[in-house]
């Protein structure tokens, strides 16, 4: 592809002499788990994200799992999930040993439905996971006064959504724990898999420092059983150099989808919806058609990535093929996976580039 839908080799290059030194001074140190490096990083994060603490782990998925294990959520239990997500907010669910429960998103914002939520509880049901999908934020102030009424926690799905702000404060604190993937592809990405969980409940930190590490606070001392869970040192390093530019980067992403808000408006193309409350980072920029297929091929030829996130809803998915619902399934959810389309977005597309996507587009559509 002569425009890449993403170039992950870029922010390499672009802080090369800052990721090379952290390498080196990871490697001198002779410490290579967990440590004085993962710490600095966690309490830098989480001070971005306006939280009182950061818990590092080994990914996205155990980050969501071990925030549900920390709340005691388990066999017997139910979790409301978005029906449209990335299949880590489900299998997070099914992990701990409780049971995912589909809400359908809003259409336009592809971000859980807050007015379907009430109907979804049942005696069983013990948390909400909104995630704050394609780096736009859920609509978190109802999601947090539904849970307060049926005493439910709130974890965050946040892997897609660094330095995003809802009515103002960053995503980070506002539910019970906040789940975070550094997979490579994200904002904020590591050069391998890494996760965080952020939340201003220190019990719940200290569970989650306990879980990640063999259920211990003390080596060869076992409080509670626990998992291997932890964040590399290395990955740690490389992601404090790439925090002190996240926002620039973000800011980069703004632009390229203001650019395409605009160039693509008289496109026959479902353009994403922010709402007035919502600041996004444009993790992704996700347009939909009809014809989205069709649309994704003419790209390919013209040498455009582009990809789908998600071409096939979770509850579609084999591996819970034993759980889907009745026959009306999720409608919203079903469609949105055959007409979602993901444009080339990232801080190091140039202007040149995103011109040229919008000139393509005009001329399919």
């Amino acid at each position: 592809m002569t425009i890449p839908f993403l170039d992950l080799g870029a922010p390499y290059q672009a802080l090369k002499d800052e990721l090379d030194a952290a390498y080196q001074r990871v490697m001198a140190s002779g410490w290579y788990i967990l440590g004085e490096e993962v710490e600095h990083f966690e309490t830098e994060f989480a001070a971005y994200c306006q939280a009182a603490h950061g818990i590092g782990v080994a990914s996205g998925l155990d980050a969501l799992h071990l925030a549900l294990r920390a709340f005691d959520i388990g066999p017997g239990d139910e979790v409301i999930v978005p029906s449209h997500t990335f299949i880590a907010t489900w299998l997070a669910v099914s992990h701990a040993g409780a049971t995912p429960v589909p809400v359908e998103p809003i259409e336009a914002t592809y971000t859980i439905d807050p007015a379907r939520i009430e109907a979804a509880i049942t005696p069983r049901t013990r948390a909400i996971i909104p995630v704050h999908l394609y780096g736009q934020p859920a609509d978190l102030e109802p999601i947090l006064a539904i849970a307060r009424r049926h005493g439910l926690k709130v974890i965050e799905d946040a892997a897609q959504a660094h330095g995003a702000r809802y009515k103002g404060k960053r995503i980070g604190a506002h539910g019970d724990a906040v789940a975070w993937s550094f997979y490579p592809g994200k904002n904020l990405g590591a050069f391998g898999d890494a996760g965080a969980v952020t939340t201003d409940d220190a019990d719940l930190a200290e569970r989650l420092r306990m879980l990640r590490n063999y259920g211990s606070r003390e080596k060869y001392v076992n409080a509670i059983q626990g998992f291997n869970s932890r964040l590399d040192p290395l990955q740690a390093a490389f992601l404090g150099v790439k925090l002190r530019h996240l926002d620039a980067w973000n800011a980069r992403r703004r632009e390229i989808a203001a650019a395409y808000l605009e160039g693509l408006a008289e496109s026959d193309l479902v353009l994403p919806v922010v709402p007035d409350w919502a600041e996004p980072v444009w993790h992704l920029f996700v347009v939909r058609h009809a014809r989205r297929d069709a649309i994704q091929q003419q790209l390919a030829e013209a040498g455009i990535g582009s990809l789908i996130h998600y071409p096939i809803a979770p509850h579609q998915q084999g591996c819970y093929a034993d759980a889907r619902p009745p026959t009306e399934g999720n409608p919203i959810s079903e469609r949105l996976a055959t007409e979602v389309l993901s444009l080339p977005m990232g801080p190091h597309l140039t202007a040149a580039d995103a011109a040229r996507v919008i000139d393509q587009v005009r001329r399919m559509i």
